[in-house]
């Protein structure tokens, strides 16, 4: 071996910087508590699933302040949830029937690359597949839109998402199956600002499924719509960061 061939490349030198950060970071979580790994390693006992975007400036267990092993997640591109997702399901069916968690949150973000490239209409490879669920909520949805000014547009897109994969996880056998069988589980739908990082509820949780579930979804929007003219939009900014 050379001296040169000695070393790091660049590539190797920056994944070598992420096991000195994860040494450094176990060194301290030991430091605060001595026994985390050894208890997190016996099992973990998350009262909450979080279905988010995958989104890197999203970080779902920070953004509630929860340690690792109180927060299971499953992230995708938008937050979309659809009934030939069997990875998505898969994680809803362990979550539900082998953790036991009680609330199921879909999170979505406002300044989402994919809730923005959905409402231009964009092209940008095989995630342009994935994107038309969200471009089937905006259609779904058209006439709200031909209400609003074109600015509050990319917010309204990304509201609605959530609440439509809200409706879609409260239509799977799974949480069907769980609130036939009276077990106690949420389903919610909430937002998270990137600019301010600030949860904010939806307006819409479920324990039980209603009697119609659509119009329960259009109640919602409805009240979602009522809110957002109230404040003339002003809320509407408040999560933009650009990517």
């Amino acid at each position: 071996m050379t001296a040169t061939s000695a070393v790091p490349s660049a590539p190797a030198a920056t994944l070598a910087a992420l096991f000195r950060r994860n040494r450094e970071w176990a060194a301290r979580r030991r430091n605060e508590d001595p026994e985390f790994f050894a208890r997190l390693a016996r099992q973990q006992s998350p009262k909450y699933l979080w279905i988010g975007c995958a989104d890197s400036r999203v970080p779902a267990n920070e953004i509630v302040g929860l340690d690792p092993g109180e927060l299971f997640v499953h992230r995708n591109i938008a937050n979309v949830v659809v009934h030939t997702d069997f990875n998505c399901l898969s994680v809803l069916q362990f979550a539900i029937e082998v953790l036991h968690v009680e609330h199921v949150i879909v999170v979505g973000h406002y300044a989402c690359s994919g809730i923005r490239t959905a409402l231009a209409g964009g092209m940008v490879g095989v995630a342009d597949n994935w994107l038309r669920h969200i471009e089937d909520v905006l259609r779904r949805h058209v006439t709200i839109f031909a209400s609003l000014p074109s600015q509050l547009h990319e917010d309204m897109l990304c509201e609605l998402n959530v609440l439509e994969q809200v409706r879609n996880v409260c239509r799977s056998n799974v949480v069907r199956d769980a609130w036939r069988a009276g077990k106690p589980l949420s389903v919610h739908g909430w937002v998270y600002g990137l600019a301010d990082g600030l949860l904010k509820d939806l307006g819409w949780s479920l324990r039980q499924a209603p009697a119609d579930l659509d119009e329960a979804l259009s109640a919602c929007v409805a009240r979602l719509l009522a809110a957002r003219r109230d404040a003339g939009g002003a809320h509407a900014t408040r999560g933009h960061a650009h990517d």
